[in-house]
């Protein structure tokens, strides 16, 4: 998939795409289920009429650069994960906006007149709730009208699970409670955490597990602290694992960060400076203190098995959906 990184105000020569495209618009944090009908739909629209299926996406943030919600200083799905999901779904080409005061500025009519027509918009797809242009002044249905006759506006309704709307914010606030499981609904699949194996303090190893320590590349949102059935993913291969995301209270009694650390149940080696993935499969238990390192090496050992089964769970169900 190409990636094209483009900013406002646009080439003076008003010309940024040849072909014409279907266009998803719209941050996609998450790129939960919601999200993807909408780009799905693009990607629809574009082989029906001979489009480049394609996506624009903001970054950073436009709350995180108007200092809108301390909460969108971290995120879901960095850019690389996004395009990952964004090119898993058909998408040809994906366009990056930096969004910056500049660009905030921008009145609707501007963003229409002087960026979606350079790019040869044909077909444009956003969701119900789409805002664009000053201060959110412009609705999906302003996108419409504003097309015209130059493109076509499908503007997706909102998907609900549960009798709630899907939702980036709802995926957060799973996290937030630990409820891992709900947000693979929300998102379609597991949350994920990336990184590089980091040195920790290597106390696993002397009571017998050793941990791979998570540095994060990345501002992502932190689920719950505690214990977590997590499959983990190092080169190419996936590891069943019991994740600690937590405050290590057993060693450490205040003034100290939250850190990840998992035990990979069937792997034996040196992980040091690998690239990690962290898929969060299910919570197992709240972080807690214990009296003697003995006593946690019981409950780490009762985790993991806990974890196994989980993942055993898991694999036996998927197996039985694609019997059916």
């Amino acid at each position: 998939m190409e990636m094209i990184s483009i900013q406002y105000p646009p080439p003076p020569d008003g010309s940024l795409s040849e072909a014409g495209i279907s266009l998803a618009i719209g941050h996609f944090d998450g790129v939960h289920k919601g999200h993807r009908n909408v780009i799905l739909r693009a990607v629809e629209a574009a082989k029906e009429k001979g489009l480049a299926a394609s996506v624009m996406t903001f970054h950073p943030h436009p709350k995180e650069v108007l200092g809108r919600g301390e909460q969108y200083f971290t995120c879901l799905t960095p850019l690389e994960l996004k395009r990952e999901q964004f090119a898993a779904l058909g998408v040809e080409r994906l366009y990056v906006m930096k969004f910056d005061l500049t660009f905030a500025a921008v009145t609707p009519e501007a963003f229409v007149r002087e960026v979606l027509v350079p790019l040869n918009v044909k077909h444009a797809v956003v969701g119900f709730d789409f805002r664009f242009g000053t201060r959110g002044a412009g609705t999906a249905e302003e996108l419409r009208r504003l097309g015209g006759d130059r493109f076509d506006t499908d503007i997706m309704e909102a998907l609900r699970l549960h009798g709630r709307k899907v939702s980036s914010t709802r995926v957060r606030d799973a996290l937030a409670e630990g409820d891992a499981r709900l947000a693979a609904e929300l998102l379609g699949r597991p949350y994920e955490v990336r990184g590089t194996v980091v040195h920790g303090d290597k106390r696993g190893r002397t009571i017998g597990f050793p941990t791979a320590n998570l540095g994060m590349t990345d501002p992502y949102v932190t689920p719950r602290l505690g214990v977590y059935a997590v499959t983990v993913e190092i080169e190419g291969t996936v590891y069943p694992a019991v994740l600690n995301n937590g405050m290590k209270p057993t060693f450490n009694k205040d003034g100290f960060q939250p850190v990840m650390e998992a035990h990979l149940l069937d792997f034996n080696g040196d992980l040091y400076g690998k690239k990690m993935a962290i898929r969060f499969h299910e919570f197992i238990r709240p972080e807690r203190r214990f009296a003697s390192v003995d006593e946690l090496a019981a409950q780490i050992a009762a985790d993991a098995a806990a974890a196994r089964d989980i993942m055993a769970r898991d694999a036996a169900g998927a197996a039985d959906v694609r019997i059916r």
